[in-house]
Parts: C-alpha cells; sequence; structure tokens
C-alpha cells in the first residue's frame, strides 16, 4: 500500500510577509484578508474569505476581498483552484508540493502527498519522451460508506 501523508495546516512563511517580499504596500485590509488566508485550513472562496474578514474588520467590502485576492493571485502568493464547483478556492502558495482529494459530497478538501504517485507521474512523462516539470493532482471522490455511490 503507498504510502499517503496528510499535510498539516500550519504555514510557516505568512502571506503577509510574502507580499513584504515583493514590495507590495499594506493597508490594514490587505492585512486582515493576508490573516484570514494565511490561517485558513480549508480552501475559501471569496465569499467565505468574505465573510470571516467582515467579522474581523466590517469595513470591508466584498470588491476589497476579490481586487485583494487577484493582487496575490497574481503576486503568485496565492494559488487558485476550481475543484468543480463552480466557484475559484484559494489557497496560500505551498512551500512544498502537495495534491489534493476533494469530496463531492460536502466540498471537503484533503491535502495530501505521495511518493509513489508522483514517481509514477515522472516515470509516465519519460516514457513518453517528456521531463516532469509541474502538474496538478485532483482526485474527486465520494464517502466509501455514500449509498449514492
Amino acid at each position: 500500500m503507498p504510502a499517503l501523508k496528510s499535510m498539516p495546516a500550519s504555514k510557516t512563511v505568512g502571506i503577509e510577509a510574502r507580499c513584504a517580499a515583493t514590495g507590495m504596500r499594506m493597508t490594514e485590509q490587505r492585512r486582515v484578508i493576508a490573516r484570514v488566508l494565511a490561517e485558513s485550513a480549508d480552501h475559501p472562496d471569496v465569499e467565505e474569505l468574505y465573510r470571516r474578514c467582515v467579522a474581523i474588520d466590517d469595513k470591508i467590502s466584498i470588491s476589497t476581498v476579490y481586487r485583494t485576492v487577484k493582487l496575490f493571485e497574481d503576486a503568485g502568493i496565492i494559488e487558485r483552484h476550481d475543484f468543480r464547483e463552480g466557484r475559484a478556492r484559494y489557497e496560500q502558495v505551498p512551500e512544498s508540493h502537495h495534491d489534493h482529494l476533494i469530496n463531492l459530497r460536502d466540498g471537503t478538501v484533503v491535502e495530501f502527498t505521495s511518493e509513489e504517485i508522483e514517481k509514477l507521474q515522472a516515470e509516465i512523462a519519460r516514457k513518453l519522451g517528456y521531463k516532469l516539470v509541474d502538474h496538478r493532482l485532483e482526485l474527486y471522490c465520494v464517502p466509501l460508506d455514500d449509498p449514492k455511490s
């Protein structure tokens, strides 16, 4: 059985530090958005991110959240994911590679790593005449005990 490892939710290099490293001007509202994103154990969409931010600073508008998320994404600080739900979800650019398993019933996203999968992907690319330089793996699943499956 391949060794799978769930990824810890903690982020050791904060979004604020990455913004500072790019020379980005950080308003207090951007700081709130950055902190909420960095502390998120899930992959929030903009609407959820807005709800969390407004609980901290009720002066933050949804348009500010949209603009800031776009700014962070364009700067390579956060990644956008489309997990087949019709809405983009975001996470801090990880320090190390991981893949995602998405529960289609409740939208839960599980981050994991597997050396066996990594080796297999590189081997497949090599056999087809390529060198693997990047990839994104998303497994769409339903629970084993799901009566609909």
